[in-house]
């Protein structure tokens, strides 16, 4: 299909492809899209997407778009369908899942876990495409919008860089109160002056228990700075208690010291009652 004007994929979040390549490990394309010839059999068939050896390779939106399928079936095992505009990209052969039918999702967002390897489809308007042309285009809108100086393409962050939170626009700001506060919150939490709300010490079991059945921890050589040995599969997890942290500390400074981020909601902060 040659590419017209109207094939054009607008997205607000930036772009971003599909998966990063790690720790120098290279995916490569093990079946193409088209006629292809079966290794054992010598019969052709026709392939309708294409293959990566993406090995539990952690996926994400490629734009801004919405789910609009979920399924498993024995075709093409666990597998996801976002759609972009009049583009829809299919994700399958995954291990697991990080949204839900109909949820609106961001470039660079982790949606899935490839499995051993990743099948990828893709259509516009309901006709199929060639995967490589579709991400030929994307890393064509992400190298256009890095030239032109904008920020909207979307980069990846693993472990060895700044992890991505709720709390990104506040920032700053949040560094400069762990900074006056957190040895008095560390303080506090030892002697019991103040109690971790049940629903976050549930919310961070959860999470651990989560990451332990899926065997996230010890993927790597654990460190100092990562004792847990802790991979790029488990970024979701690793997000999820970045932010229960972060909304522990904010909720601590609130009840305890009548503290609240400058931008934080006059009807939220009345949610609070602050200790005299």
């Amino acid at each position: 299909m040659k590419y017209t004007e109207e094939m054009i994929l607008h997205s607000p979040s930036g772009y971003c492809m599909p998966f990063e390549e790690e720790n120098n490990k290279e995916v490569t394309l093990s079946t193409g899209y088209g006629e292809q010839q079966d290794a054992l059999t010598g019969e052709t068939y026709f392939h309708h997407g294409i293959t990566f050896n993406a090995h539990h390779r952690p996926l994400v939106a490629v734009a801004s778009g919405t789910v609009s399928g979920i399924g498993n079936d024995k075709g093409r095992g666990l597998y996801l369908i976002i759609r972009y505009g009049k583009y829809e990209v299919t994700y399958a052969g995954l291990s697991n899942l990080f949204v839900r039918f109909g949820q609106a999702v961001k470039a660079g967002q982790t949606v899935a876990v490839s499995g051993n390897d990743l099948y990828m489809e893709v259509s516009f308007a309901g006709e199929e495409l060639n995967p490589i042309e579709f991400l030929t285009m994307l890393y064509g809108n992400i190298q256009a919008l890095r030239k032109a100086g904008h920020e909207a393409a979307y980069e990846f962050v693993g472990f060895d860089g700044e992890m991505k939170t709720k709390y990104d626009r506040d920032k700053e700001e949040i560094e400069e109160l762990m900074i006056r506060f957190l040895p008095v919150y560390m303080r506090d939490l030892l002697l019991g002056e103040y109690i971790v709300p049940e629903y976050t010490e549930q919310s961070l079991r959860n999470v651990f228990s989560t990451g332990a059945a899926k065997n996230y921890f010890f993927e790597t050589m654990p460190s100092m700075a990562n004792p847990l040995g802790i991979g790029s599969r488990a970024l979701p997890l690793a997000s999820k208690v970045q932010n229960l942290l972060i909304a522990d500390f904010l909720n601590y400074l609130a009840l305890r010291h009548n503290v609240y981020l400058s931008t934080l909601d006059e009807e939220v902060k009345k949610n609070f009652a602050p200790r005299q």
